[in-house]
């Protein structure tokens, strides 16, 4: 994504009209599920900021949680279709929780081309626990674990000059 897409910190994100149709439903599905008064406040800004379309720092994390509950879920591709999927995908790499998964794979592909050149020995995958897991690349010079959870992927470890 170019650098000028992703607001700067401090900055509202700016959406659309397609991102405001598909929102503004999954917002008041969020809104008649609760009768928690803090969080029906929470939801109620998060509508009228998204009616706006701006959405203020101070609701980043909130609107990230919608947008990913609604795209992992299927539910905005088999509502809105692939356009309207393909439109949140972007807009949640613009919320801290994307940033913050999009920061995790640069990281990861920095480790892997650490890999460049070398043969490949061994790949292993493992479960770590419920919903986390790993793979292990094994080279001549090095090993790397990568984890994969729902908070994102990461480097688990990296050793490198294995022969020595």
């Amino acid at each position: 994504m170019a650098s000028d897409d992703q607001p700067k910190p401090g900055e509202s994100i700016t959406l659309d009209s397609l991102q405001h149709d598909i929102l503004i439903p999954q917002i008041q599905a969020f809104l008649d599920a609760t009768n928690d008064p803090q969080a029906r406040e929470v939801y109620l800004a998060l509508k009228t900021a998204t009616e706006s379309l701006e959405v203020p720092t101070d609701l980043q994390l909130r609107l990230g949680a919608i947008v990913e509950v609604a795209l992992t879920s299927g539910r905005v591709r088999r509502l809105f279709g692939p356009g309207a999927e393909l439109s949140l995908n972007s807009l949640f790499l613009k919320t801290p929780r994307g940033r913050e998964i999009a920061q995790s794979l640069t990281e990861l592909n920095k480790a892997l081309a650490s890999l460049k050149g070398q043969t490949v020995e061994q790949i292993t995958s493992s479960q770590r626990s419920p919903g986390a897991y790993s793979l292990t690349v094994k080279t001549s010079g090095c090993q790397l674990v990568i984890r994969f959870e729902q908070a994102g992927v990461r480097v688990e470890s990296l050793e490198v000059d294995l022969d020595r």
